[in-house]
């Protein structure tokens, strides 16, 4: 019997992503591309999964509703990476306070360390590796990034190798019994 695979989608555009800060509490929609895009991934993410779930947040929910997963289950775990202070705030703009800074290699004032988004990260892969099919995850940039690093049994900070975009799909799977990544930030269909 092959082993199950995990399809992750990113969320959608929404107002901060597409002007780089920090999003993880806010509760932001999608915009008017953002919603367009997450339509355009159904016809990709049109078949049976025996697990669905998304993040609470409002921009990871709207995008499962609108690429035909409006029944995912929401899993407080898949919250995006809490930035405490940085929230709404540009990387560029904590750089001119903190040179060199990144999520994955700095703490963030107020925020989730690392060690507190591994934690909850491996609870979700628990639930994934527990499933009995293909599941499905709608998340965020930071925590999707983070989950795979699990996922391939690395640290939570080697998330930082793993570029993905909004409203792109990636595919963890196997090759035999070693985790793997089979796909990684494919675009919605035009």
């Amino acid at each position: 019997m092959p082993h199950p695979e995990v399809w992750l989608v990113r969320h959608g555009e929404t107002e901060w992503s597409r002007d780089h800060r920090h999003t993880s509490t806010t509760d932001l929609p999608l915009t008017e591309d953002g919603a367009d895009v997450a339509r355009r991934l159904r016809p990709s993410l049109d078949r049976d999964f025996a697990l669905v779930l998304t993040s609470p947040r409002r921009r990871a929910r709207e995008t499962a509703e609108l690429a035909g997963h409006g029944d995912a289950e929401a899993d407080d775990d898949l919250a995006e990476w809490a930035y405490g202070d940085y929230e709404g705030v540009t990387s560029d703009e904590i750089r001119q306070q903190v040179p060199g800074w990144t999520v994955w290699t700095h703490p963030s004032p107020g925020g989730e360390s690392a060690t507190e988004v591994s934690e909850r990260l491996d609870r979700v892969l628990t639930r994934l590796r527990g499933s009995d099919g293909d599941a499905l995850v709608f998340g965020h940039g930071h925590a999707l990034r983070a989950l795979t690093a699990r996922w391939l049994g690395l640290p939570v900070t080697d998330g930082r190798l793993f570029r993905l975009d909004t409203a792109t799909l990636s595919v963890l799977g196997y090759e035999r019994e070693t985790p793997v990544v089979l796909r990684w930030n494919t675009p919605a269909r035009p």
